[in-house]
């Protein structure tokens, strides 16, 4: 969010949190605007007095440059206004301390990022040296140059082979399918679920359950057992009434298709083929099948889940009126904290987004990489690369997990020390090899008001079918399309 313009309305809910396996590739476009790269520029460090300590966590310098190239001295990440980012600025004190180069990380609020790293954009400004940017931004950053050309560098220093493929598709490249990279996973995100463990534990609810439905009770391996078990956990006449599943319906920005595609790609749907085709692409019969399945989901979920993002998916679970929900992983820390879920902390468990009836497993993403600002002096465009290249190292990489921060780094993810140190982080790891996203090309804002109005008039509304809600969308998307040149009339 992927996909997080919205997430100013819960910054504030989520401050007490403590707190991307390969996919199998999507097509390839053959019609997507090929920038000229804005290349990588060749500087030699020269040395610079070492800083003082900070309050930065310490651990042992990991390939830390000697010093900043040339006189750059300090450095500036823009990122929104939410705990990541108070995570990367302890990474910048430790970095200081280990450098002597001052980083800076300037957060603005979700609701107002977006604009602000646009109008930068439009005035070719140098306000920032790196900006984490959302994973649809990447489009348009590329193909309006804002961004610095990556490949050459990500290669040479092997950081590319040392984060999960999903995320470096999804995160840094663009065209898709081109092996040209303009950004470093940096805070891998994607959705997943969190359900009660006292209910799926209860002798008399798994011997009811299986009486009904023939098997256990348990962690749902599959979409079919996922909605076995919210129809069976929807309880809406008992005292206190009980729901099973509460599934993102959120209309205004982009939530109920981020949602939507946990099914639509499990299914083994696409948005399109490799020629740009929607037409009998998103609308397919397992398509439908998949938008049919995440309504039977919000039919047996909580009441009132007209308009539901993130924050309204931990307040049904922590409120009791959902035994399952899902949630971005970044939120789902607030259900194990005693602080902020004090009925369930103790009884919550995590699992990835289930398999499909046809052999396909994925997740929706969110998150966001680092890029470099096409438009600084060689000077600080090397300076701002030899942060990332510390930064994307596996031991510093280790300690932005340790801090928080939802790493997308291989090592990391597979140690035992990260999946250990919470409950929801194994569940994590898994998910960021099974990742997919929405369209990431520069028509992305035209793409998704479609999606969104269409998805929300079936789901939440009940007008029409599943397969009039998708042919909706695909029709609107094939003008759009058309319209751009990708797909040729």
């Amino acid at each position: 969010m992927s996909k997080y313009l919205y997430f100013l309305i819960a910054a504030m809910m989520i401050a007490t949190l403590a707190s991307c396996g390969a996919a199998t590739p999507a097509p390839a476009p053959t019609q997507a605007p090929a920038p000229a790269p804005t290349e990588a520029p060749a500087a030699a460090p020269t040395e610079a007095p070492a800083a003082a300590p900070t309050e930065a966590p310490t651990v042992a310098p990991t390939e830390a440059p000697a010093a900043a190239a040339g006189n750059v001295k300090d450095l500036t990440i823009w990122w929104a206004e939410w705990d990541p980012a108070n995570y990367l600025q302890e990474i910048g004190k430790l970095y200081e301390q280990q450098t002597g180069i001052k980083v800076t990380v300037v957060q603005e609020p979700w609701g107002s990022y977006q604009n602000k790293v646009s109008a930068e954009w439009a005035a070719r400004g140098t306000g920032y040296d790196m900006v984490v940017g959302d994973s649809q931004w990447i489009g348009q950053g590329v193909t309006e140059g804002h961004y610095v050309d990556m490949t050459d560098f990500l290669t040479s220093t092997g950081l590319k082979d040392t984060v999960t493929e999903a995320t470096l598709k999804y995160y840094g490249e663009y065209p898709p399918g081109s092996g040209k990279f303009y950004a470093y996973p940096t805070e891998g995100d994607a959705l997943g679920w969190a359900y009660r463990t006292d209910l799926f534990e209860d002798p008399k609810e798994k011997e009811a359950f299986k009486a009904k439905y023939g098997y256990d009770l348990a962690v749902p391996k599959n979409w079919k057992e996922l909605i076995d078990i919210s129809e069976f956990f929807y309880r809406p006449d008992a005292n206190p009434p009980m729901y099973g599943a509460a599934v993102y319906t959120q209309k205004d920005y982009d939530a109920i298709t981020m949602g939507f595609e946990a099914a639509f790609f499990t299914y083994g749907c696409e948005w399109h083929d490799a020629n740009w085709v929607v037409e009998g692409v998103a609308n397919a019969p397992h398509c439908v099948e998949s938008l049919e399945a995440y309504k039977k989901l919000f039919d047996s979920g909580p009441p009132g889940n007209t308009n539901s993002f993130f924050p309204e998916m931990n307040d049904y679970f922590i409120n009791g009126k959902a035994v399952m929900a899902m949630n971005y992983f970044a939120f789902l820390p607030a259900l194990a904290n005693k602080g902020t879920d004090p009925n369930f902390y103790d009884k919550v468990g995590f699992f990835s987004n289930p398999a499909g009836p046809y052999g396909q497993q994925f997740a929706s993403l969110g998150g966001q990489g680092t890029s470099i600002n096409a438009y600084l002096s060689d000077e600080r465009k090397q300076a701002a690369f030899d942060f990332i290249k510390w930064f994307g190292s596996d031991e510093i990489q280790m300690k932005w997990a340790e801090l928080g921060g939802y790493t997308c780094n291989k090592k990391a993810l597979a140690s035992d020390t990260f999946v250990k140190a919470a409950p929801y982080n194994s569940a994590f790891a898994e998910t960021m090899g099974m990742v997919k996203d929405f369209y990431n090309i520069p028509e992305y804002g035209q793409l998704l008001p479609p999606a969104q109005t269409a998805l929300s008039n079936y789901i939440v509304g009940g007008q029409g079918t599943a397969k009039e809600a998708l042919d909706a969308i695909a029709k609107e998307h094939t003008q759009i399309l058309t319209d751009a040149g990708y797909i040729k009339p």
